[in-house]
C-alpha cells in the first residue's frame, strides 16, 4: 500500500464512490456479487479523489447476471464479452475477466475467458490495473500503487505499444489530463514504437477513433502538442492564443473539436491518414485556406461578406483568430443575418429581366446595406435596387 497522502486507501475509495451519482446503487450489487471487481481508470481515479465519469467491472465468468442486477442492458458486445448498464446515471460497462491475444501487430485483439489477475496483466499501464470491490478491498499488478503515487505511466510489458498501438494516445492523453509522467523505460518503448512505424498497422478508422477522443480531453490543446511530440501527429501549428480566439468565436455553433483541430492546421491537404467524413475533411481543408480577416475599417462589410459567404463557421471563427477577431464577432452575431428584404420576383414585377441581374441586384443592396450605404427598409432596398436611389459612399 503506498503512503502518499494524495492518494486514497481503499476504504476512502469506496467512501469517494459513495458520492458518486450511482454509486450507492453499484455499491449495493457488488456487496452481492462479491466476485466482481470494479476495475481500470475509475479505481485509479476513485484513489486520487477524482469522480469517474464512467467504470467497469469484471467478473470471473459470465457478467450477465450482475449486470442485469443493475438495470436493463443497454448495449452489448459479444467480442468482448462486454455489457453496457447504468447505475442510476452512472455509465456501467460489465466484462467478462479475459486474455488477449495479438494474432499480429496492431490487430484486434483474440479474447479467451481468464482470472481477474489474468485479466490485469492484459491492461495498458499499471495504474489502469487495478482492483476494488467492498468484499476484497483494493487489489492490482506489482507497482501500480507506487506509480499512482508517483505519478507515472508505465506499461506492463515491452511488446505492449506494438500489440496495441492505440495505447501511444492513451499515453499522452492520460499524462496531461492527470499530470502524469511516463516511466523512463515506458517513454523510451513509446519512441521506439513510433520510430518503428507501429501506427501504421492500425487503420484509419482507429486512428481516427483516437484523435478523436483527444479532442475532447480537457485540454485538448496539450494532448495535440504531446503527440505531435511523440510522433503521433505531425504539421500541425499550434499556438494557444490563436485556439483560444477562435474557440471563444464559434463558442456555442459549430463543432468545437473541428474549430481546435482547424486552429492548428495551416496547411491544405493535412490529415490524409485519418479517416474524416467528407464534410469534416471540407471544414478543415478551409481552415487550412481561409485568409486572416482584415479590420473593419478599413475593410468594408461588404468585403467581408465577399470572403466569408459559403464558408464553414469553423473557418470564420479560425480567420478571425488568425486576424482580426472583432471582425469575425460582428460577422458571426451581426452582419451575415443582413439580408435584403426585397426579393427577386419583385424585382421581375418591376420590370428587371429574368437572369443574373436579378442575383447581381440583390448582391448589391445587401452589399448597400451591410456598409450602411442605404438603411433597412422595403420601399428604400426597392428603389436602390432599382437605380432610384444611390446610397452615400460606403460608410467603412
Amino acid at each position: 500500500m503506498c503512503d502518499d497522502p494524495g492518494v486514497r486507501d481503499g476504504r476512502q475509495a469506496l467512501d469517494q464512490l459513495r458520492l458518486v451519482a450511482g454509486g450507492p446503487q453499484l455499491l449495493a450489487v457488488l456487496e452481492q456479487h462479491p466476485e466482481a471487481r470494479l476495475v481500470g481508470g475509475a479505481v485509479r481515479d476513485l484513489l486520487l479523489g477524482l469522480v469517474p465519469r464512467e467504470v467497469d467491472v469484471v467478473v470471473a465468468g459470465n457478467p450477465r447476471a450482475l449486470a442485469e442486477a443493475l438495470g436493463p442492458i443497454e448495449a452489448e458486445h459479444e467480442r468482448f464479452g462486454t455489457l453496457r448498464v447504468r447505475a442510476g446515471t452512472l455509465p456501467c460497462d460489465i466484462a467478462m475477466a479475459r486474455t488477449e491475444h495479438y494474432p499480429h501487430p496492431g490487430a484486434l485483439p483474440v479474447v479467451a475467458p481468464a482470472s481477474i489477475d489474468e485479466d490485469l496483466r492484459r491492461r495498458d499501464f499499471t495504474v489502469n490495473a487495478l482492483t476494488l470491490s467492498p468484499a476484497a478491498g483494493l487489489g492490482g499488478v506489482r507497482g501500480a500503487l507506487e506509480d499512482l503515487a508517483a505519478r507515472r505511466l508505465s506499461v506492463l510489458h515491452d511488446r505492449s505499444f506494438l500489440d496495441d498501438p492505440t495505447r501511444l494516445w492513451r499515453l499522452v492523453r492520460y499524462a496531461v489530463r492527470l499530470g502524469f509522467v511516463p516511466a523512463a523505460a515506458t517513454d523510451a518503448l513509446a519512441h521506439q514504437a513510433v520510430r518503428g512505424g507501429a501506427l501504421d498497422s492500425i487503420s484509419a478508422q482507429r486512428r481516427t477513433a483516437e484523435l478523436r477522443l483527444a479532442l475532447h480531453e480537457p485540454d485538448a490543446l496539450a494532448v495535440l502538442h504531446a503527440a505531435q511530440h511523440l510522433g503521433l501527429v505531425s504539421g500541425l501549428s499550434i499556438d494557444p492564443a490563436v485556439t483560444e480566439t477562435a474557440q471563444i468565436l464559434a463558442e456555442g455553433q459549430g463543432s468545437a473539436a473541428l474549430t481546435l483541430l482547424g486552429s492548428c492546421i495551416t496547411q491544405p491537404g493535412w490529415g490524409e491518414e485519418f479517416s474524416f467524413t467528407s464534410d469534416e475533411r471540407h471544414i478543415l481543408e478551409r481552415c487550412a485556406a481561409v485568409t486572416p480577416l482584415p479590420a473593419v475599417p478599413p475593410a468594408r462589410p461588404a468585403e467581408i461578406a465577399a470572403a466569408l459567404d459559403g464558408e464553414p463557421l469553423e473557418a470564420i471563427a479560425v480567420a478571425g483568430a488568425r486576424g482580426d477577431s472583432a471582425t469575425a464577432h460582428r460577422w458571426l452575431h451581426r452582419w451575415r443575418a443582413v439580408t435584403p428584404s426585397i426579393s427577386g420576383a419583385e424585382l421581375l414585377a418591376a420590370g428587371v429581366p429574368e437572369g443574373p441581374e436579378l442575383g447581381r441586384l440583390l448582391s448589391a443592396t445587401r452589399a448597400a446595406l451591410l456598409d450602411g450605404r442605404i438603411e433597412p427598409g422595403h420601399d428604400i432596398e426597392l428603389a436602390f435596387a432599382l437605380g432610384e436611389i444611390e446610397g452615400p459612399p460606403h460608410a467603412g
